[in-house]
């Protein structure tokens, strides 16, 4: 695919999701966001080596029962949001050794199928929890907003700087591509914006915080970029979908922020930023 069918693909994505979050009241930014997630699921089913299409389905439809749990017994003080964003972040600690041990549950069994399975829930519902809890709290569009804005800084920052000054492999045996380059200079990327976010909020909070908060949520966008990454070199595929015209599926576009907006929330709430 061309430059050019990427960039309009992302003309008509962004605007869109500018608007679902600025405008959407947090109930209904839920269930869109509930129907996006699910319909990554699907293709992370296929990443799993799941064929069938009624297994996908049920698949789905577990996890759609989980989602509406977590909201039917969330309360006033977003228990269920805060519980099930607390194991997302563990999850994505513990992937930190899935990434080191990248032969793990490579081949297809059933065991390692249902495996990455579970690992798919576990990305995807705590992301889901946190962008809610993230979303209904104080100023919570423009935090969110925030969020992935450092996500996509980081992720953009990588790519130019990787592109004009790559030479140091970062993960040769997950993702060729990425360079160590590209790494730190997606980190600077996403710490000059969480900056200059403080400044436009023109908060009172220690800049410090800004600083750890931006750098956390890039060093685990990376985390969450390379497990989706090592999931596909298992299967073998490219591009876990060809939904999007140059950017392929909605994994290929929700990886990094499956770890990073989890890390964000919790860094945010941690911190008191």
């Amino acid at each position: 695919m061309s430059h050019k069918t990427r960039i309009l693909s992302a003309l008509w994505m962004i605007p869109l999701v500018i608007i679902a979050i600025l405008y959407l009241p947090t109930a209904y930014f839920g269930s869109v966001i509930a129907i996006v997630l699910l319909s990554g699921l699907y293709e992370w089913a296929a990443l799993a080596h799941v064929k069938s299409t009624p297994a996908k389905l049920l698949y789905l439809l577990i996890n759609a029962i989980f989602l509406c749990f977590i909201a039917y017994f969330d309360d006033q003080q977003h228990s269920a949001l805060i519980i099930s964003t607390f194991c997302g972040g563990f999850f994505w600690l513990l992937s930190l050794f899935w990434l080191w041990k990248y032969n793990f549950a490579r081949t297809s069994s059933t065991f390692n199928n249902n495996l990455k399975m579970i690992a798919g829930s576990l990305a995807c519902i705590p992301l889901w929890s946190a962008l809610i809890w993230l979303h209904s709290s104080e100023q919570g569009p423009i935090w969110t907003l925030i969020a992935i804005g450092l996500i996509v800084a980081a992720d953009s920052g990588a790519y130019l700087f990787g592109v004009n000054f790559g030479t140091h492999k970062l993960a040769p045996n997950i993702s060729p591509g990425k360079s160590w380059e590209g790494f730190w200079g997606g980190l600077l990327c996403a710490i000059l914006l969480s900056l200059i976010c403080m400044l436009l909020l023109d908060s009172s909070v220690a800049y410090w915080k800004f600083m750890v908060l931006g750098l956390l949520t890039a060093l685990f966008s990376v985390v969450g970029d390379l497990f989706e990454s090592l999931f596909k070199r298992h299967a073998a595929i490219k591009d876990s979908s060809s939904l999007i015209p140059g950017h392929g599926g909605l994994l290929d576009r929700l990886d990094s922020i499956f770890s990073g907006l989890v890390i964000f929330t919790l860094v945010k709430f941690w911190l008191g930023v």
